[in-house]
């Protein structure tokens, strides 16, 4: 029997990257996937692939930062599954810019996509999950949310705060048997790895790696929770950023 046989994994940001990677991985070990991103292309896209090897999968185009869509994306995959074990709160983004240049906006932006949807999909996840007495949340943060760097104070903060949410939903969690960890990945090859990385040649990993990090997380046994890994090349500066 594969690890996540018959398992329910609610995947956010599951169109590339990070997301993509760890849904490749949940279906290799037979979980059933709901997925949700904004763009529904790359969505089906995605979905069609897992489909192809045999993965039975939902897809659901949602705004995280959106209450009401967040709502209709756990209703929905209650409504097909029946039940959910594991939600992956990955979607994010990056946007910096020195402090005293930094608009309101792109502050705000960043907020939304990467600690209001964690809250609200956590907070969808923890009134499943309870009833079931059961579950488990992962949530992906980044080094940065404990080694920062110039220009990113609302990326840097945003990462922070996910790694609060974490440790007060597991506190939350535990006596009803949900378990929650933060994933904290370095550089990772995918589509928002700034340019300036690039150049540098900066050592990255790619999405399949940190997917095994994922799965480790998620095929622990119920009793046992990863409260925070921290996974980056080895040549990645990290320790004082040195």
């Amino acid at each position: 029997m594969k690890a996540l046989q018959g398992k329910v994994a609610l995947i956010t940001g599951a169109s590339q990257g990070i997301g993509q990677g760890i849904a490749k991985a949940f279906a290799a070990e037979n979980s059933r996937l709901v997925l949700s991103a904004r763009n529904i292309e790359r969505l089906n896209q995605t979905a069609e692939t897992l489909a192809n090897g045999d993965a039975e999968v939902l897809v659901v185009q949602s705004d995280v930062t959106d209450e009401a869509q967040v709502r209709e994306l756990f209703r929905s995959a209650i409504e097909r599954f029946g039940r959910l074990d594991i939600l992956v709160n990955n979607a994010g983004i990056f946007d910096g810019g020195a402090l005293d240049e930094l608009s309101l906006e792109t502050w705000d932006r960043v907020m939304a996509t990467n600690l209001r949807g964690p809250f609200l999909c956590t907070r969808e996840a923890m009134r499943i999950m309870k009833v079931q007495r059961e579950g488990r949340i992962i949530n992906v943060g980044s080094i940065s949310a404990q080694r920062v760097r110039p220009n990113s104070a609302a990326y840097s903060t945003s990462k922070h705060g996910l790694w609060g949410l974490t440790q007060v939903t597991a506190l939350e969690g535990r006596e009803f048997g949900i378990t929650c960890g933060c994933l904290h990945p370095g550089n990772v090859d995918v589509e928002t790895l700034s340019e300036a990385r690039r150049i540098n040649g900066e050592p990255v990993m790619t999405a399949d790696d940190i997917a095994h990090a994922a799965l480790a997380m998620a095929t622990l046994p119920p009793n046992v929770n990863m409260l925070e890994a921290i996974v980056l090349p080895i040549g990645q500066s990290y320790i004082g950023r040195g």
